[in-house]
């Protein structure tokens, strides 16, 4: 079985997670992203400045990387939680791709594995994510998680407009 490390993006990351955004956005699109809007090699360079990006490796292969911090989109403010979340307690993570060549390796599961321990690491029990109302296999594995949809909003998101999100969220034990 390859061995797989998951740890912060570095600058040298850049590239190979933006070629994983283009190969995602060249592919039938279920994300709603849009090339050139985003994502883009500029959001995964602000994302590693941030230090929030990480990424999934295997070797010095980027085969996977996510967003992983405490910021809600406004659309979140409205969504009917199920957990009301203290400030702080609340992990989200933004942007989970796989690159299309890795699929259906359990790589997306292992990230959210990930997430989850950070998240416990973190002392934040409340899980929040969203994706494109279109995006079936997204949401699948979500739920096959225990990933709870809340509500499905409509608003700007990352200079996409009216892009239709399903909110999810989980509570750790």
């Amino acid at each position: 079985m390859p061995s797989y490390q998951i740890r912060p993006a570095a600058t040298p990351d850049i590239p190979a997670i933006a070629a994983i955004y283009e190969k995602i956005l060249a592919a039938p699109n279920q994300t709603g992203w849009q090339k050139g809007v985003y994502p883009t090699a500029a959001t995964a360079a602000a994302a590693v400045a941030r230090g929030d990006m990480y990424v999934l490796c295997r070797g010095a292969n980027v085969l996977a990387a996510a967003r992983l911090n405490r910021e809600e989109l406004p659309q979140y403010a409205a969504a009917p939680w199920a957990e009301t979340a203290l400030p702080g307690a609340v992990l989200v993570i933004h942007t989970l791709v796989v690159d299309p060549a890795c699929r259906g390796q359990g790589l997306a599961k292992r990230f959210l594995a990930f997430y989850e321990a950070e998240a416990a690491r973190r002392g934040c029990p409340n899980l929040r994510l969203d994706t494109g109302l279109n995006n079936a296999p997204a949401r699948a594995l979500y739920k096959a998680l225990g990933y709870r949809e809340v509500a499905v909003v409509t608003g700007d998101f990352n200079g996409i407009a009216a892009m239709p999100l399903v909110l999810l969220e989980k509570r750790l034990p």
